[in-house]
């Protein structure tokens, strides 16, 4: 089973420059340890918008989703508001097949401008 925080900031892709105080091998964005996952596998994940990006978020994410990804459902996103409903979340579960697949994902939404952080 692949560990997820073994992926380049996975908390935070935008403030972060290590990973457990190891120094980044590559863009930032890059899978650190590939000899720890083991693919094909399904991925789930969320994707936090920054505050009143709601309708925004879920455009991005489908446009990013439906390039890297031509066969994913666009319509399986789960939003959801946080508790305080300043935020909202966007759920996913992806099928990769490789470590690239998984560098280029991190890398668009790290450019995404209403994506504040990947869990």
């Amino acid at each position: 089973m692949t560990n997820p925080n073994d992926i380049q900031n996975t908390t935070n892709l935008k403030n972060s420059s290590t990973c457990f105080n190891k120094p980044i091998v590559g863009k930032k964005t890059d899978i650190q340890n590939p000899e720890l996952w083991d693919f094909p596998m399904d991925y789930p994940m969320s994707i936090i918008g920054h505050e009143g990006e709601h309708e925004s978020l879920l455009n991005e994410i489908k446009l990013i989703l439906g390039t890297q990804f031509p066969d994913f459902d666009l319509e399986s996103i789960q939003v959801k508001p946080s508790k305080t409903g300043r935020f909202y979340s966007a759920r996913v579960n992806l099928h990769l097949t490789n470590a690239e697949q998984v560098n280029e994902l991190y890398a668009s939404l790290d450019d995404a401008k209403t994506v504040k952080m990947v869990l």
